[in-house]
């Protein structure tokens, strides 16, 4: 049984990133558009000033903010849509209520900035250091690819797939291999999202609904998962050790149970 678990997780391995790749495909990250900025921070400053005083919300569609340091600034409820802040600094930044819905923070660092119910909708956040975020009530069926989100908070955050748009392909959060240490995700709709090779060690997964998720390779040792749904979950290759909370009716109800770690 052992070996036949390494022979899948190896296979995995080479299929992880896919998803990623797919969405990078005939991206020029190198490009203009990817790597520079059309205005500076005091420009941003004054755009969000204005807003303020007019009380309506900093419209910053398709902005070109690629590295510029805008630590601390107040986004709350602007329009991020489309906008490039790769490598970005948005260290402690309030983006409250924003919409970054398909911006880009490709490597961008949002350490401890607050996201609580932002609208993230194929947002790609591929690398993106966002440990000790607050992601509380975000829309967020994001491209968390390899991000930290080492203590992060996403309470009652729904990251789940978005059936409207099928069309499209299946848009759901994936957090491919990201780094998920103490991240509390309770209440939260991650219906169908991709956990594949994450690293859920110490996190907080109660009442949140997986039904559908992808937990291939996924760490979930010592992971709290009171009153979790894990209806057709997969979790093919999971390490189960020392879950918290661990409800068996629910997690007889998982795919591939046999062949997690224990």
């Amino acid at each position: 049984m052992t070996k036949l678990i390494n022979i899948v997780l190896a296979a995995m391995l080479l299929t992880a990133p896919a998803a990623a790749q797919s969405v990078m495909q005939g991206v020029d990250m190198t490009s203009p558009a990817m790597t520079e900025a059309t205005m500076t921070r005091a420009e941003v400053e004054t755009i969000l000033a204005d807003a303020k005083t007019k009380g309506q919300p900093a419209d910053l569609t398709g902005a070109r903010l690629n590295g510029l340091d805008l630590s601390g600034l107040d986004f709350s409820d602007a329009i991020l849509r489309a906008a490039r802040l790769n490598k970005a600094s948005l260290v402690g930044a309030n983006l409250d209520g924003a919409n970054l819905d398909q911006a880009w923070l490709h490597s961008a660092t949002l350490r401890g900035a607050s996201l609580k119910a932002a609208n993230l909708f194929q947002t790609q956040l591929i690398r993106a250091d966002l440990s000790n975020a607050d992601l509380t009530g975000a829309r967020a069926p994001a491209n968390f690819t390899r991000a930290d989100l080492t203590g992060a908070i996403f309470r009652n955050a729904d990251l789940s797939a978005d059936m409207k748009n099928q069309s499209m392909g299946l848009m759901r959060g994936d957090l491919t291999k990201a780094t998920l240490t103490g991240a509390d995700f309770e209440g939260a709709n991650l219906a169908r999202v991709v956990f594949d090779f994450a690293v859920l060690t110490d996190s907080r997964l109660v009442g949140a609904n997986l039904m559908g998720a992808s937990l291939s390779g996924a760490r979930l040792n010592q992971t709290d998962v009171t009153g979790a749904n894990f209806n057709e979950a997969d979790v093919t290759g999971t390490r189960l050790n020392g879950l918290i909370g661990e409800d068996k009716s629910s997690l007889s109800k998982a795919k591939n149970l046999d062949r997690a770690i224990r």
